[in-house]
């Protein structure tokens, strides 16, 4: 078996050769895998119900959360959204070979400024095996290599989707070599030491885990520590709106980043609206945990106290903490304070309120009106995600195929040299913008 650092030198060297691969052989070998997927379906799930298995033993152990399993299962359905998400990613523009800026420096000077893929890509995530298709696609698609680790709970579903990935795509003519796949923990230890061939790091999972991914490499890390997400009820909210938000943020798929945690309420709105939401609330099984005004008004239902630590906490379950505020800049403060800068929402008629609240709270997605939910890359037209970001630099929110590209400046000239704008008698730049596309200037 090829150690870490055999598997880092092959992606590396097949990078420089898929920067190359032309935008029509990449999208044949997505189209292709997307088949296969939906081919091998029974061979995958056989693979993943020995994963659930184990993983629910250990669930009846005390080791794994419900919330941990549910992220691991497979089903035709999940497998038929993985093939159609790896045919969107094809179908997304190429996010390669765009020129982003041309500027004469003089007559028969110029330079260009032309998107490039990143290089190769360490993404190492828990629990979910749909990640693993998911940042592949996205990264043939960007003409990236790409080094998976995915955690042992779905170690039998990743060696699959892995293998259909890897033959499936090398067939069409992807350089072989550019996906690898590592198991053991020890392998991440040494990946991570792996700045010289490792461009980017893109870890999915646990807040302790992505902490321990940022904390012991050099490599640049790319992704989110957890979502602390919001939903805020505002004075002017239009009530069915408002509960129909809440109820999907937190009850649609409690077990994401992007549910909400926590909901604030307005304390004009929160008699009329509490009663509504926590019924709904408790039909769907909802533990909720309210500040003391929440708790006075919901009296009638089974609302444990809210600590500090509530309003911090990404519970991924059917759990929510509720406080009421008196103004819409102290839903703002909570948020900026308690929150983990990934998303939240606002509900309100009131377009100044709403403008607000956008323009004020510091998150990669602040929504007005709809569920925090939509925020993913599938959803806003990325095609899919590798993450979501709340770094602000290089990449921020969902991050798709623009994310996983840089760029490089091509200067074209003509005998020019330094000298000829240098001393007493240079002469000047024009330093003028100018529109044309690298691809037509390709010939030479």
């Amino acid at each position: 078996m090829k150690d870490v650092g055999r598997k880092a030198l092959e992606a590396e060297k097949a990078a420089l050769k898929l920067a190359n691969v032309s935008e029509e052989v990449r999208n044949e070998a997505l189209q292709r895998v997307a088949v296969e997927i939906e081919k091998n379906c029974d061979k995958i799930l056989e693979a993943n119900e020995e994963d659930v298995d184990e993983a629910e033993k250990l669930l009846q152990e005390g080791e794994y959360s419900q919330a941990f399993v549910d992220r691991l299962k497979l089903d035709e359905g999940k497998i038929g959204k993985i093939a159609e998400m790896i045919r969107s990613v094809s179908g997304q523009e190429d996010p390669l070979g765009k020129t982003l800026d041309v500027t004469e420096l003089d007559e028969n000077l110029e330079l260009y400024k032309v998107s490039v893929p990143i290089g190769v890509l360490g993404s190492i995530f828990e629990s979910r095996p749909d990640v693993l298709p998911q940042v592949s696609s996205l990264s043939l698609k960007s003409g990236n290599s790409v080094i998976l680790k995915g955690g042992s709970e779905a170690e039998r579903s990743n060696s699959v989707l892995f293998e259909i990935i890897k033959e499936t795509t090398e067939e069409v003519g992807i350089p072989e070599g550019w996906i690898q796949l590592i198991e053991a923990r020890r392998e991440v230890e040494e990946l991570l030491e792996m700045d010289d061939k490792v461009d980017l790091l893109i870890p999915r999972g646990s807040k302790s885990f992505i902490r321990f991914i940022q904390e012991n490499s050099r490599i640049p890390v790319l992704g989110h520590a957890e979502g602390v997400c919001h939903i805020y009820i505002d004075k002017e909210a239009d009530l069915e709106k408002a509960v129909h938000v809440s109820y999907d943020g937190k009850v649609q798929y409690p077990a994401v980043c992007n549910a909400v945690e926590t909901l604030l309420v307005h304390s004009e709105k929160a008699p009329e609206f509490l009663p509504r939401i926590a019924e709904k609330y408790e039909e769907a099984g909802v533990e909720m945990r309210g500040c003391e005004k929440t708790r006075d008004i919901l009296e009638k239902w089974k609302v444990g106290k809210a600590t500090e630590e509530d309003w911090k906490t990404e519970y991924l379950d059917l759990i929510i903490s509720i406080k009421i505020v008196d103004k819409l800049e102290e839903a703002i403060d909570h948020i900026n304070n308690y929150g983990s800068k990934h998303t939240d929402s606002i509900v309100s008629e009131n377009k100044n309120r709403l403008l607000t609240f956008l323009e004020s709270v510091d998150s990669s997605s602040v929504i007005a009106n709809a569920s925090t939910r939509f925020s993913d890359g599938y959803r806003y037209g990325l095609g899919a995600e590798v993450g979501i970001s709340t770094e602000k630099i290089h990449a921020r929110g969902p991050v798709g195929l623009e994310g996983l590209t840089t760029y490089k400046y091509y200067l074209i000239g003509n005998g020019h040299t330094v000298d000829t704008y240098s001393g007493t008698k240079a002469e000047p730049f024009t330093h003028k913008k100018i529109k044309k596309d690298w691809n037509k200037k390709k010939s030479l």
